[in-house]
């Protein structure tokens, strides 16, 4: 609920990369705080976020830093991957380099999505013009003038004009005047007059250079490149290697002592690691730091000695770029010279023969200069930056290059700052030297919104008594959003679908509600839901900073190690082989905060979290023990107290509670799920499998996890020996058209294996749609041993061997559950698909008993039983395999166990 409170304006001038940032901080920043607040910005370009960068449409052009580096937010560093997984290129990685075009898209995209989320608290104002002038008004505020005739007068400024232009001082007179010359190659049209075999002239060696050699290249052209150096840049890695951090003390060595220890350092990388890359990459978060140590004298001995090899090193090109420039030198359409122009003279046919200061000579019909921004700004082709400097608004930095700021406010001519003028990227060079690339902008744009906004922050309001969830918990929000958040909590512990729904709404009412923003990461890590979860997770830790009480800054805490621990995932539905320390968050918060419901939803191992990692059940039960009075016998708690007797094997304590659970809420569907394995356990199989089917059709209809409760009733059905009520339940409700994702891995794909192992699935079974429904990763590589085991199941029901090997393999380097129980489970079944029946008998007889440390239940670890009985009939093991159906008869009735021995003893 934004107050009318005057409303501030920044005017942001320059809508590329730099500004389109600055603007997606301000709108989400202001969002979260609620701050009122008014944007302009200010740029001639058709579209915000391309800039000259990333408004290249050739595919060629790719990025030179590699994907998982160019996130919008430095707090969410694969932002960028995901929006092209979301956009076309699901198989994209943190490692690949994307082309320009895409990145100037995301940048759009992002922006939009910002102005949309910050809607009615931020006006976004954009005006397809340029600012020739800025000054002081009045009443202390900054007027702009504007190419168009107009005026924008706003309360603070910043300027993110990005790099200087060049000003082609290089070339000869001759040169500069010739129509022949091409100084702006990135200028709208600006190639069209090259004919098709026309030689052209590269001023320059650097990425500019590239990219339009990419361009340009062709069979029958000769494309030269010339600097003084002659040196192109460097390649990535195709497989790039961890940074190597530089020496310690580098700041306080002279640059002649860091040149010396740096060459050391990258000789040491390069024979430790078989590569000088890591030793570069490990300097560069430490670049400003030197370049701020370091007196005029040494950085003007750096610019002279040392610039062109670092920006060849550093400025490297991806690596299929590389290779295309290779095959262009190697057929010697590209010609790499070192030299300098000394003159240019027009032939006799219109081209122009180009001299080197060594004599040499090229005839070309076209020079382009690719030199690249000028360090110093361009004053004279800059109306708004000359104008600036010559009032004293603002001053040259270092050397001349860019303009003096103090952490990018603008310093005036007296060495004081101007509040309201910013600045951030290349006007920045002079004193931070890398400051154009995005992982040092986007981190600038941060704090330049963070510096605009703090002195907007709203008065103290006199407190008042904040709203609560359903039990009593207080919510650091208005009411509006608490209301939607109750109703997703409502959804979250009944088991019902569109809780990320409610919980998504909340969020839109309210960008800075971190509890919102937490329990969306919550469900998009553990229970499937279609959530940006590293997204999510950063918005809950920056809005719980600004407002968020100690409950839910340690509930914040808690969904960030959960998910942290996990490293990048955990079991998506059923539990699993909990991560230490999210486990050991988890439950000191329950013990400061019983009554958070929210959190012992993901406590308990149940149908919706992978609750704790606990082998025995003792801790979840300890903590469903500890927090029952907050409850005072509320439905939902007894729900999860009744699923827990049931896995400890008290089968008539846990229906009594979920009988009563269900007297008070016919759709908790913990309730349903413990009664579900009461019935199967008790060997009740036709009451459960009608009870459970009723329940589906009914209350059952909004549940989250339906198909989970439709194995349940398949599971009676196989039990009952009803083959032909097996394939009605999975073709309608358990088929990968209606169950994706680790669901049909769990479900759908132990059904069929079970199946068919016991006869009831002849002909082909269609477990070929049950993979394709998952993806590849989940598959072959699970994060969790849990749904490992299901992933080795599946494969073996579709009797994919070579896939099950590289789950074995995966499995040999995981973590210790996988190690121990799935990689030995994974030969066992290898040797099942093989038919070496005695090999598959003895090593699955072996896992019997540690199985539970994969997580899950009785019921859904029983397929491996099942496989051990399969095996032993196949092998001709009467005896054990009569056994072992005794035993199972002996825990529950089980007309399909008692065919199965009436076989045997046939």
């Amino acid at each position: 609920m934004v107050s009318a409170e005057p409303r501030s304006t920044v005017a942001v001038v320059g809508a590329g990369a730099a500004g389109a940032l600055v603007a997606v901080q301000l709108c989400e920043t202001a969002a979260r705080r609620r701050t009122p607040l008014d944007v302009v910005l200010i740029d001639p370009a058709p579209e915000a976020g391309r800039g000259t960068a990333y408004a290249t449409e050739v595919p060629e052009h790719r990025l030179n830093v590699p994907v998982g580096g160019m996130s919008c937010y430095p707090d969410d560093p694969g932002h960028f991957q995901r929006w092209l997984c979301h956009h076309g290129e699901p198989t994209v990685t943190a490692g690949d380099f994307a082309s320009r075009y895409r990145y100037g898209s995301y940048l759009a995209d992002t922006l939009g999505r910002a102005v949309i989320t910050a809607h009615g608290t931020v006006a976004v104002r954009r005006l397809r013009t340029r600012a020739t002038h800025c000054a002081d008004t009045a009443d202390g505020r900054l007027e702009l003038r504007l190419s168009d005739g107009g005026t924008v007068t706003a309360d603070s400024v910043v300027l993110a004009t990005g790099p200087a232009a060049g000003t082609a001082g290089w070339a000869p007179a001759e040169l500069r005047g010739s129509d022949r010359f091409i100084a702006r190659p990135w200028a709208p049209g600006a190639l069209d007059k090259v004919g098709e075999a026309d030689d052209v002239l590269l001023v320059g060696t650097g990425l500019t250079a590239v990219d339009l050699a990419l361009v340009l290249d062709r069979p029958g052209r000769t494309v030269h490149a010339v600097s003084r150096g002659g040196l192109l840049p460097r390649a990535h890695a195709v497989s790039p290697l961890p940074p190597v951090p530089p020496p310690p003390g580098l700041k306080d060595l002279p640059l002649h002592r860091i040149r010396t220890v740096l060459r050391r350092h990258l000789a040491t990388t390069l024979r430790d690691h078989g590569d000088w890359r890591p030793a570069l990459d490990g300097l560069r978060p430490h670049i400003a730091e030197l370049w701020q140590a370091l007196g005029d004298d040494d950085r003007a001995e750096f610019l002279g000695r040392d610039a062109t090899r670092w920006n060849v090193h550093r400025h490297r090109m991806a690596p299929t770029t590389a290779e295309t420039v290779d095959r262009a030198r190697a057929a010697r359409r590209l010609r790499v010279h070192a030299g300098r122009i000394a003159s240019a003279e027009p032939c006799d046919d219109g081209r122009l023969a180009v001299s080197l200061a060594d004599g040499r000579v090229l005839t070309v019909a076209w020079v382009v200069d690719c030199t690249g921004p000028g360090l110093r700004l361009d004053t004279a082709g800059d109306p708004l930056w000359g104008g600036l400097l010559t009032a004293g608004l603002a001053v040259p930095g270092p050397l001349g290059i860019g303009v003096a700021t103090d952490g990018g406010r603008l310093l005036d001519a007296e060495g004081h700052t101007r509040r309201a003028l910013f600045t951030l990227g290349a006007p920045r060079r002079g004193e931070l030297w890398e400051t154009t690339a995005i992982p040092e902008i986007r981190t600038q744009a941060r704090d330049v919104a963070e510096a605009l906004l703090a002195p907007l922050a709203p008065a103290p309001r006199p407190a008042r008594r904040r709203p609560t969830d359903q039990f009593g918990l207080p919510l650091s929000t208005h009411a509006a959003a608490a209301a939607s958040f109750r109703t997703g909590l409502t959804r979250v512990i009944t088991v019902r679908a569109k809780a990320a729904d409610a919980f998504v709404r909340a969020t839109e009412l309210d960008p800075g509600f971190a509890l919102g923003h937490a329990a969306l990461a919550l469900l998009g890590h553990e229970s499937g839901a279609e959530v940006d979860v590293a997204r999510r997770l950063a918005d809950a830790q920056r809005a719980v900073r600004e407002r968020g009480d100690e409950r839910e800054r340690s509930f914040v805490d808690v969904v960030t190690r959960r998910i942290r621990s996990y490293d990048g995932g955990g079991s998506a539905t059923d539990p699993g082989q909990g991560a230490s320390d999210g486990d050991t968050a988890l439950v000191d918060h329950l013990d400061r905060h019983p009554g958070d419901a929210l959190a012992l939803s993901a406590a308990v191992p149940t149908i919706a979290f992978s609750g704790v990692g606990d082998l025995d059940g003792t801790l979840a039960h300890r903590l469903v023990a500890h927090t029952a009075p907050a409850y005072d016998g509320h439905w939902f708690h007894t729900s999860l107290l009744a699923f827990l007797r049931q896995e400890e094997g008290h089968v008539d304590e846990a229906g009594a509670l979920a009988r009563e659970a269900l007297a008070a809420e016919p759709a908790s569907g913990h309730a349903v799920h413990a009664l579900a394995h009461v019935h199967y356990e008790s060997g009740e199989h036709r009451t459960g499998r009608d009870w459970l089917d009723d329940w589906i059709g009914g209350q059952g209809r909004g549940a989250v996890h339906r198909a989970h409760f439709s194995w349940h009733v398949a599971l009676h059905e196989l039990a009952l020996d009803d083959s032909a009520a097996v394939r009605r339940r999975w073709f309608a409700q358990l088929a990968p058209c209606r169950v994706n994702g680790v669901r049909a891995l769990v479900d759908s794909g132990s059904l069929l294996w079970r199946a068919r192992m016991t006869r009831n699935w002849t002909g082909r079974m269609p477990v070929d749609g049950v993979l394709d429904a998952v993806a590849v990763d989940l598959v072959e590589r699970p994060a969790t041993a849990f749904t490992a085991l299901h992933s080795a199941v599946a494969l073996t029901a579709a009797g994919d061997l070579p896939a099950l090997r590289r789950l074995r393999t995966h499995a040999a380097q995981a973590d210790p559950v996988q190690r121990e129980v799935v990689e030995p489970l994974c030969r066992a079944l290898e040797a099942v698909l093989e038919e070496r029946w005695t090999t598959a008998v003895r090593g699955l007889r072996a896992l019997l008993p540690s199985l539970r440390r994969v997580g899950g239940s009785a019921a859904q670890r029983e397929v491996v039983e099942e496989t051990l009985l399969y095996a032993l009939m196949e092998a001709g093991h009467s005896d054990a395999a009569r056994h072992l159906l005794e035993e199972r008869l002996d825990r529950r009735s089980s007309p399909l166990d008692r065919r199965r021995l009436a076989d045997l003893r046939g």
